[in-house]
């Protein structure tokens, strides 16, 4: 069940290892009402795709003999709400620090155009419950994003395929970075609307054409 998505799962879940410390990330590849998703508390390099959890909308979990990531009420309230192919979760430093600040990742850089004009903060509840799903809904459906911090915690981030989750992800990080050095050292200068939208539009079309 979900073969490819749980391929998909398995050969990704590495790359978290780069934007969160230990196991605390997570990551989901949707095909239609169902999702895989990373098990819980298992390394990201042992993952088998065998043993990715399949999960419903519902959140019930239908195939796999592992237990699914204690953040699958996010990822379920998420696909409920928004017509994401993959999640992905971290705890990534730069943007877990504006998180912890409650600060907001303005268009201070036209790569932030991945996830949005302004990733939002939403409003922090304790990890794995229904309100921090709903909390986290609500702040990207208020933003028009696609991704969101989550107050007091870390990042999450949505993309059409684990590839397009992983880039905003990683987008998002960058842009936190260089948004905190540039605050240490000035004021920095914001994007207007139109040039994010302009920037989105390029995006749409970006990359090589296939025949």
């Amino acid at each position: 069940m979900l073969g490819a998505e749980r391929r998909a799962v398995a050969t990704r879940a590495p790359d978290l290892a780069a934007l969160t410390p230990g196991r605390t990330g997570n990551l989901s590849v949707r095909r239609d009402d169902h999702f895989a998703v990373t098990p819980t508390g298992v390394a990201y390099d042992r993952i088998v795709a065998d043993e990715v959890p399949v999960v419903s909308l519902d959140g019930d979990r239908v195939a796999g003999p592992t237990a699914p990531s204690s953040e699958t009420p996010m990822h379920t309230a998420v696909y409920r709400e928004f017509d994401a192919g993959a999640i992905v979760h971290t705890h990534s430093p730069w943007a877990s620090t504006l998180a912890i600040l409650h600060e907001p990742i303005p268009p201070v850089h036209y790569m932030l155009a991945l996830a949005g004009t302004t990733v939002p903060v939403a409003d922090y509840a304790t990890y794995g419950t229904e309100e921090l799903a709903k909390n986290a809904v609500s702040a990207m459906e208020e933003a028009d994003a696609s991704a969101c911090l989550l107050a007091n915690h870390g990042l999450l981030a949505t993309g059409e395929d684990a590839d397009a989750a992983l880039e905003t992800a990683v987008n998002v990080e960058y842009t936190a970075q260089i948004y905190c050095q540039a605050t240490a050292i000035g004021s920095p200068v914001q994007l207007s609307a139109t040039e994010m939208n302009e920037v989105a539009e390029k995006f749409e079309g970006y990359g090589q054409d296939e025949d």
